[in-house]
């Protein structure tokens, strides 16, 4: 199973540099958002917003914690999702034009559409971050 030490540099090869860059987290942005969205961001998903949420990469633009002006902001994803019927179990990490992957109840990412849960999973937002994101 992928995890932060073998996908972050594969993350980081692949990352499109701006002429602006985003920043990363520290704890306190993610301490406000847990309290925005009523949701504890622990484990893997938090090593990754405070390690690689600062990468641009492909098409897909995972959620962000620092920036509330910005569209990727979570507690704005989170908020839109919720209210167009995603379960308040899942948490979005990544919105697409046609859903969103979110992290379920055991912090494996599903991918969410059209009302219903799509095939295929991954193990860890590693796993999704490495197949999905670094291929977008």
């Amino acid at each position: 199973m992928a995890d932060k030490e073998s996908t972050l540099p594969i993350l980081k090869a692949a990352h499109q540099k701006p002429l602006v860059g985003l920043e990363l987290p520290d704890d306190d942005d993610i301490l406000e958002v847990e309290e925005m969205i009523y949701v504890q961001i622990r484990g893997d998903f938090r090593e990754f917003l405070l390690t690689a949420s600062d990468l641009i990469i492909g098409t897909l633009e995972p959620v962000t914690v620092n920036d509330s002006s910005s569209h990727t902001y979570l507690p704005d994803v989170a908020s839109h999702a919720w209210e167009n019927g995603l379960p308040r179990e899942l948490l979005p990490v990544c919105q697409t034009a046609d859903g969103y992957y979110c992290l379920d109840l055991e912090d494996q990412v599903i991918y969410w559409c059209d009302g219903v849960q799509q095939p295929g999973e991954w193990p860890s937002i590693w796993s999704w971050a490495e197949s999905e994101w670094a291929n977008s």
